[in-house]
């Protein structure tokens, strides 16, 4: 039991981690560009939001 569920987590963080590669592969070039200028301001939300919390 304690070995599955961490395999379990890998194995659906490389999932994830693959369909937004393949995502990022398939759109087009402008929509590319869009979503890499926005991921610094989306990881800044998030640590916000994980701060607020604690």
């Amino acid at each position: 039991m304690f070995l599955v569920l961490p395999l379990l987590l890998v194995v659906g963080l490389l999932c994830a981690a693959l369909v937004c590669v393949v995502a990022l592969c398939r759109a087009h070039r402008t929509d590319t560009v869009a979503v890499v200028r926005a991921l610094p301001e989306l990881a800044a939300t998030f640590l916000r939001y994980r701060r607020k919390k604690q």
